[in-house]
């Protein structure tokens, strides 16, 4: 399930340049010399793909930690259940049950932090805006979130996360270079596909967890490795 990582990071990227992309338009780079701006824009995507790693690596532990209790399939199942159902319900009662609000004190001290150092110009300023740029909330990272919580480990969980967030390295570099280059049309469509992939990958989820046998979208070695970490979790 990798490929769903690039996918969001990929797709996510269009968004990311609508939500983040302010911030990377402000980024300090030095734009005369470019082999020093090439470096801070590495140490720029470095600091994100950092902080979505570490958070792949969290909730990978938390995926594990499930599965020793013998409900690896059930997990899959319910995370792909929980990306369609996200997509499906309204956009208006999404947000009137939404429980993400109690968390936008913290995003305020993570904008804060980020306005201090954009500021700043010295060697770790870019690596900073980068790792707190990555603990900015959004849809895309919570879908890719899901994805690591199912990937049944903490190496798995912040290879998926560091995975999508490589996918969102092209599309933000030209953003960083050519500023707000996507016209509006582009993005409209961009925005009417990502809820088609994020079901698709929800089914997906779906079909791994049912383990039918189907090589690479549903092994029913899922099956095996279920009982075989119930049996540990008893000893």
């Amino acid at each position: 399930m990798l490929y769903s990582a690039l996918i969001f990071g990929l797709l996510g990227s269009f968004h990311c340049v609508g939500m983040c992309g302010p911030i990377a338009f402000l980024l300090p780079v030095d734009r005369e010399n470019p082999y020093k701006r090439a470096f801070q824009l590495v140490s720029y995507h470095l600091g994100r793909i950092f902080t979505y790693a570490l958070i792949g690596v969290v909730f990978g532990i938390v995926g594990k930690t499930l599965n020793l209790f013998g409900i690896q399939q059930q997990l899959s199942i319910t995370i792909g259940l929980v990306m369609i159902v996200t997509i499906l319900i309204p956009t208006k009662l999404f947000n009137r049950y939404n429980f993400s609000k109690p968390i936008y004190k913290l995003v305020g001290k993570v904008k804060n932090a980020l306005g201090v150092a954009l500021k700043k110009k010295d060697h770790g300023t870019f690596f900073t805006l980068g790792f707190l740029n990555g603990l900015l909330p959004c849809g895309l990272v919570c879908m890719a979130v899901f994805g690591a919580l199912a990937s049944g480990g903490a190496l798995q969980g912040g290879l998926y996360m560091a995975l999508f967030g490589l996918g969102t390295v092209p599309l933000m570099t030209t953003a960083i270079y050519l500023g707000n280059f996507l016209n509006k049309t582009i993005k409209q469509r961009v925005v009417k596909v990502i809820p088609v992939i994020v079901v698709i990958v929800g089914l997906l989820f779906v079909l791994r967890g049912l383990g039918l046998g189907i090589p690479y979208v549903s092994p029913s070695k899922m099956v095996a490795v279920e009982k075989l970490s119930a049996k540990h979790s008893c000893h």
